[in-house]
């Protein structure tokens, strides 16, 4: 990479504009250190009603564009977007609102903008290390929601991602006073609810050179840690990454290490250009896309114990080069995207499991597979006369039904198939 250099004009721009900042929510003083207070006071503001579920390309996605440029600014990153801003600015077509592959060009055309900002190392190398997140959501629902209530409710996403944009800031304030050796490009995608809009983007126009970048790492839901439970998906991108996890894991958290390099979520954009990724995740939940995912349900400290394996892995990255970190193309049927538009089940998929069909750890209340008879540790492997392989053929067998429909599911639980009535 062309290390990305700040004319003079620019610092002196940057140190005005720093001094004349009037973003009152930076004016509180944030740790240098990761902290549950810092994260938890990130979230709160990212997840309010008062920016509206930042949906993409809308004001309010403009306003948590804002919040992240700011910070990164007051931190000293250096601007990586185009034209010397913080932002590089796409444009969506509404169409994939219902189809993300669409070619449909007729619909209406929004502008949505990437965050991106540079760390400069201490050292000499043209390397550097990718840390993203999406902030985008769903706004109020009217694409991508398993809500299925008649009133258009806020979509806040707590979770989903203000905890992942959380750890972005975070980690650019803890390692803009912990300077590694190797450059940092912090990325804040937009559109990934919409089909990985914005990291595709990026990484077919990116604003550096990418075949520089040693590693991506990708955080999205990483605000609901439980028993110390943490997935880390990429392992199978480069051979020495179980080691390296295992390496950082001081804290003694319950890993589960997950091959695969593609999924619904940024890091399958890198993937595909070949460069070694992981996704940090702290598993699904019942506010999944939902209204309900609100910041009163975040564990600020499990992120913290997220976020500060992750600063672990960094510091061990500082000392490889690509030569010692070998991209290697994952095992399995690597898939782009996950899209449920037919009936839900309320089922909470495990998300690490790796064997034929779809594993779950539980069932929310008064959903179809709850009142099928469906426990957490089954197996779903068919629905109706469909057999399914893995969770995109049980959601792609969910595309061919409809709300109300009565079929059939089969489970294995304890080693038995069980076959029950299923009312859609």
């Amino acid at each position: 990479m062309n290390r990305i250099s700040t004319s003079l004009f620019t610092l002196s721009l940057l140190v005005l504009l720093s001094a004349c900042s009037g973003n009152s929510s930076n004016e509180s003083q944030l740790s240098t250190d990761i902290t549950a207070a810092d994260v938890t006071e990130h979230i709160t503001f990212l997840s309010s009603d008062e920016l509206k579920g930042r949906e993409a390309g809308t004001a309010d996605e403009a306003k948590a564009a804002n919040y992240i440029a700011d910070y990164f600014r007051d931190f000293g990153l250096e601007p990586a977007g185009n034209g010397q801003t913080y932002f590089q600015e796409f444009t969506i077509n509404t169409s994939v609102l219902n189809n993300p592959h669409s070619t449909d060009t007729t619909g209406e055309k929004r502008l949505s903008k990437n965050v991106a900002a540079l760390l400069q190392g201490t050292g000499d190398s043209d390397e550097f290390i990718i840390i993203g997140a999406h902030y985008d959501h769903l706004g109020y629902g009217k694409f991508g929601s398993l809500y299925r209530g008649e009133e258009l409710r806020i979509h806040n996403g707590a979770d989903d991602n203000a905890s992942g944009t959380t750890g972005l800031l975070e980690l650019a304030q803890y390692f803009s006073s912990n300077r590694p050796e190797t450059d940092i490009l912090f990325l804040a995608f937009s559109g990934e609810e919409m089909g990985l809009l914005g990291s595709a983007h990026y990484a077919d126009n990116p604003t550096v050179d990418l075949s520089n970048a040693l590693a991506m790492i990708n955080m999205d839901m990483i605000g609901r840690m439980s028993d110390n439970k943490l997935m880390i998906f990429g392992m199978g991108t480069a051979e020495n990454w179980t080691d390296i996890m295992n390496a950082a894991n001081t804290d003694s958290l319950d890993l589960n290490l997950v091959k695969d390099g593609t999924g619904s979520s940024d890091h399958t954009s890198f993937y595909y250009k070949s460069i070694p990724v992981l996704h940090y995740f702290t598993d699904t939940h019942s506010d999944y896309h939902r209204p309900s995912d609100d910041a009163d349900y975040i564990n600020a400290e499990g992120e913290v114990l997220a976020l500060n394996h992750l600063v672990r892995v960094v510091e061990q990255l500082d000392a490889l080069n690509q030569d010692q970190l070998v991209f290697t193309e994952a095992p399995s049927e690597q898939r782009q995207s996950m899209r449920l538009d037919g009936p839900t089940l309320g089922v909470l998929p495990d998300y690490g499991y790796d064997g034929k069909g779809m594993k779950i750890t539980g069932t929310n209340a008064g959903g179809a597979a709850a009142n099928a008879g469906l426990i957490g540790g089954d197996v779903i492997v068919a629905i109706g006369d469909m057999e399914l392989e893995d969770i995109y053929g049980y959601m792609g067998a969910l595309n061919k039904l409809k709300k109300g429909q009565l079929t059939t599911i089969t489970v294995l639980r304890d080693g038995n198939r069980i076959t029950m009535d299923l009312q859609l």
